[in-house]
């Protein structure tokens, strides 16, 4: 069994509904005011929401039709992601002024290991909130962090005190922080999942440590081991700033079951677009394109085919993940949609980053 590594200290920092918050910063007038990113009160999907949208329920993902229903003040607006861009590089610059262990995993999140960092500060407490000044200073936008000995758990806590806040679990604190931290938080468990292990009486961390390896496993396959190691603070992944990628993926995991392929090519045109925008960041194209679904009984189906040349544009990847989805019927609701595209031009490419991936 793998022992819980106790001496990094591993900080992740997530901006504060960043598309959102980017677009009221440059438009003053949408200040304080619902405001969703992408969609509208007609077509298309709400790729993020600010804090006042999100007070009626208004979160990525959802219709703009619905969206509109739930908030009829909503103020839809287009995204402009190479503006996020921009903004979020100036946030990254300010990371590596402390350390070279960023792993970026979106515009808007980073994971940083300050076991040694450049300012020889020992406090990972410290560092976390100097960089939420700092960006906050410098970008005019607020973040909050997590900080504890290793990814997973500095993941969770940077959710623990948003927006604008911190919260630190240090290695006497993880068990039970873990052991009293409700299931519908563990970062990985979403709300079917959460539903399911309600059913199995697990509601606290402390409920799913006390299932043996062997029971997690029959009713969730191998996340069963996943969720066994995590309740006991062991997930040992490094912090990794550069990996050659072997494949470029998004994917969404929904918070309603999506029943008819209306709804999955809806939600597919957004993932499509998102991978789309990670190619052209890490400057790269792919062969064969692969439509991932997961449906209500967590099955996974994948369906994959290569292309005669290389892709990394929008219409492409929808027209192809189109073309996967007709293959053959769904066979029951789906909760999960993704992308991927291997067989990269990377042998001629830089290294680059990938998102890191929890196997749920």
């Amino acid at each position: 069994m793998e022992e819980v590594i106790r001496n990094r200290k591993i900080i992740h920092v997530d901006m504060d509904a960043f598309y959102a918050s980017v677009e009221q910063m440059d438009n003053p007038e949408l200040r304080g005011k619902p405001v969703a990113v992408g969609g509208s009160e007609n077509r298309g999907v709400v790729s993020a929401a600010s804090y006042e949208a999100r007070k009626f329920g208004v979160r990525s993902a959802l219709s703009g039709t619905l969206a509109k229903r739930y908030c009829p003040e909503l103020i839809f607006v287009r995204p402009r992601f190479d503006r996020y861009k921009e903004i979020s590089q100036k946030i990254r610059k300010i990371f590596f002024d402390y350390t070279d262990l960023v792993e970026p995993l979106s515009l808007d999140e980073a994971y940083l290991d300050v076991t040694q960092n450049k300012k020889g500060n020992l406090s990972a407490s410290l560092i976390a909130q100097e960089i939420r000044k700092r960006i906050f200073e410098e970008v005019g936008l607020t973040a909050s962090a997590g900080i504890s000995i290793n990814k997973f758990i500095a993941k969770v806590a940077s959710d623990y005190n948003k927006p604008n806040g911190q919260k630190t679990v240090n290695p006497d604190e993880v068990i039970s922080f873990l052991e009293n931290l409700p299931i519908k938080k563990f970062y990985g468990v979403g709300k079917v999942t959460a539903e399911k292990m309600y059913q199995l009486g697990i509601f606290t961390g402390l409920d799913l440590k006390g299932k043996p390896l062997e029971f997690l496993e029959k009713h969730f396959g191998k996340s069963g081991t996943y969720y066994y190691y995590i309740v006991r603070g062991i997930h040992n992944s490094e912090v990794k700033p550069e990996r050659i990628a072997k494949s470029v993926a998004t994917e969404h995991t929904f918070d309603e079951n999506l029943t008819s392929e209306i709804f999955m090519l809806e939600r597919l045109e957004v993932i499509a677009g998102e991978l789309e925008r990670r190619l052209k960041r890490y400057n790269v194209a792919g062969k064969t394109v692969t439509l991932k679904i997961k449906y209500s009984d967590f099955t996974l189906q994948t369906r994959s085919k290569t292309l005669p040349y290389f892709i990394s544009d929008k219409s492409l990847l929808l027209e192809t993940a189109k073309e996967l989805l007709y293959q053959e019927r769904m066979k029951d609701s789906v909760r999960l949609l993704g992308i991927s595209l291997n067989n990269l031009n990377t042998e001629e490419k830089k290294t680059v980053a990938v998102q890191l991936k929890f196997d749920f």
